[in-house]
């Protein structure tokens, strides 16, 4: 048995095995909540990291997006590296930002499909960033503590093509598997459909990624609500994206999507990193916090030392 993740302490929570952190998220009853942020980005606060900014407004999970295995770096870890012109790989990075937030760090990894259907313009995306078995040891090797399968807007990924690295991941990455699209990503096809979230669930996903309920058309509360049922009774979790910008929307809307999206009984809720810098606007975090797990805890997350 393990403590809930959103009541460890980081001690515990930076010691936990996969399967460990899996059941921390689900004793958390639908409280826990993910940031994603770019890394390439020019921090929001200028000297410290965006996943920093992310864990004091309680995000308990930390998502990296733009992450390159093969030059990792996170802009505003270290010293003096305060834009892209001065960066320097660092094969520390991930240890030394796990030190720093107390959370457990994962990344995107894309698994794209040269052949997709595409309908915008397909974009190009590096070697370190694809969804590959390299790139998932290396992921392994850095100290991630769970990868993302899916897509950014025009890389091409399509939903063969995420079964396809789930095979792949499942033998060369030893933490969580988070799989899914949070939108179309350019590509013409469902974002999710029965064959595709039983393909993800047969194939281990441990995560299975949706799309929040309000942020692409047509997906509705009855969607979702029979994603989870069939999710949960499999032994797999699930998480609900907002991926459309509407993470950078007014604090109402926040609200009203991290309720609707909680009835249906989600596990994990993610705010995407659209905001001015690579992560949501603090003031969001802190909305969609009390929305889903109130004041205390809000409290709790945000004012709790990763020393402890």
């Amino acid at each position: 048995m393990v403590e809930r993740l959103i009541s460890a302490q980081s001690s515990a929570v930076l010691a936990m095995s996969a399967t460990e952190l899996k059941t921390a998220i689900q004793a958390s009853e639908g409280r826990v909540m993910l940031s994603e942020d770019v890394v390439t980005a020019q921090p929001l606060a200028e000297t410290i990291t965006n996943a920093e900014v992310a864990s004091a407004f309680g995000a308990d999970l930390i998502l990296l997006n733009l992450f390159d295995v093969d030059r990792p770096f996170i802009l505003g870890l270290n010293d003096g590296e305060d834009s892209l012109a001065n960066v320097q790989p660092d094969p520390e990075a991930v240890h030394k930002l796990k030190h720093l937030i107390g959370r457990p760090v994962g990344l995107n990894l894309e698994p794209v499909a040269p052949n997709a259907d595409m309908l915008s313009d397909q974009l190009e995306v590096s070697q370190g960033r694809q969804a590959t078995a390299a790139s998932f040891k290396k992921a392994a090797a850095l100290g991630f503590d769970f990868v993302c399968l899916t897509g950014n807007p025009g890389s091409g990924v399509d939903n063969e093509a995420i079964i396809k690295a789930l095979k792949v991941a499942k033998t060369n990455f030893p933490g969580l598997i988070i799989a899914g699209k949070m939108h179309g990503g350019g590509v013409n096809e469902p974002i999710i459909d029965q064959a595709v979230l039983s393909a993800l669930i047969e194939n281990g996903a441990d995560i299975i990624l949706v799309p929040a309920v309000g942020t692409v058309p047509g997906f509705t509360d009855a969607e979702l609500l029979q994603v989870v049922r069939q999710a949960h009774a499999a032994g797999a979790l699930v998480m609900s994206t907002i991926g459309t910008s509407q993470e950078s929307a007014s604090t109402s809307v926040i609200e009203q999507l991290a309720i609707r999206n909680k009835i249906c009984g989600v596990d994990i809720q993610h705010l995407g990193d659209a905001g001015y810098s690579g992560v949501a606007p603090v003031e969001n975090f802190i909305a969609m916090s009390k929305a889903i797990r109130g004041q205390r805890h809000t409290l709790n997350r945000m004012a709790r030392s990763v020393n402890r």
